[in-house]
């Protein structure tokens, strides 16, 4: 019970406060700090710990027929004082740990896609005018890999050498500034998948068991006769795999959670190597996007 709770909320702060990272990353650099991680962890404890205080307060043992002999064993179970609190019960923890974690996180994540799709247009927008403003514009575009051929009339053949080696020079860092766009957009694309498969998998987990309790609160009889045996075992089994699915999802489609996963569990920062400036670049602007392409519009040509 408090495992489950745990991580679901789990799941639904990682939500929120990615949310705000992406969507709002000046205002949530104030107040996302390791002491702020510690109490949004504690917090989370305490509250699936009172949630799951019915459990602990109605929780008895019964003795069974065991099959094969005898002697009966003990089998753990829920003394409710009546149908109508059992049923809602069920109806409670369904929606407060599947219903409404569901759609904070849908809505989460289909905020934070929305804003990297607009900085994925907006990075593929000005690479289209950069290779406009390249082959377009002007008649000499033949030379624009080595220089810029406007340059190539000039009288002085001193001069025109020297422009020619600024056009070079200019020519690379437009490549390197394509190459750091490129970077961009993949690691938005990468973020985006993440979040779809996190969304998905927290559905395809957690729906059966929750639909199968509410289905055993409200018809236990009709319930135990389509689930008693292989399925009910199926659906918990699927649901204990949430908790396993998610740090490798985290660990296969995130670098930078494998290598802040290495440092911890080194206990060291220094286990975690220098990330190249290229993914830097990416991972930041990934994680800034919206405050990327809405400063670069609001200060562009008049």
């Amino acid at each position: 019970g408090v495992s489950v709770s745990v991580s679901t909320f789990s799941l639904v702060a990682i939500a929120i406060e990615r949310y705000s990272a992406i969507c709002n990353p000046l205002q949530s650099r104030v107040w996302q700090t390791r002491s702020h991680a510690c109490r949004v962890i504690a917090s989370t404890w305490l509250f699936s710990a009172l949630l799951m205080l019915p459990y602990a307060v109605y929780s008895t043992t019964r003795a069974v027929p065991a099959r094969g002999t005898r002697l009966p064993i003990s089998q753990c179970t829920h003394d409710w004082p009546s149908e109508h609190v059992r049923q809602a019960w069920y109806v409670l923890l369904l929606l407060i740990l599947f219903f409404i974690p569901g759609v904070v996180m849908i809505v989460a994540y289909g905020l934070i896609s929305r804003e990297l799709y607009r900085g994925i247009r907006f990075e593929l927008d000005i690479k289209g005018e950069a290779a406009a403003q390249r082959n377009g514009s002007g008649e000499p575009a033949l030379a624009c890999d080595e220089g810029d051929g406007c340059y190539l009339q000039l009288s002085r053949p001193g001069g025109a050498l020297e422009l020619r080696a600024l056009g070079a020079a200019g020519a690379q860092q437009d490549r390197a500034r394509i190459n750091s766009s490129e970077a961009k957009l993949v690691a938005k694309r990468r973020v985006i998948r993440m979040l779809v498969v996190i969304v998905a998998m927290f559905f395809l987990c957690w729906l059966p068991v929750f639909t199968a309790n509410t289905w055993r609160a409200f018809a236990p009889r009709a319930a135990q006769r389509a689930l008693s045996g292989t399925p009910i075992s199926f659906i918990h089994l699927l649901s204990y795999t949430s908790a396993c699915a998610n740090p490798l999802i985290y660990c296969f489609m995130n670098r930078r959670f494998r290598k802040a996963f290495l440092a911890t569990c080194a206990g060291c920062r220094r286990a975690c190597p220098h990330r190249p400036l290229e993914e830097e670049v990416a991972n930041a602007n990934a994680s800034l996007s919206k405050f990327s392409y809405t400063t670069v519009s609001s200060l562009g040509p008049p």
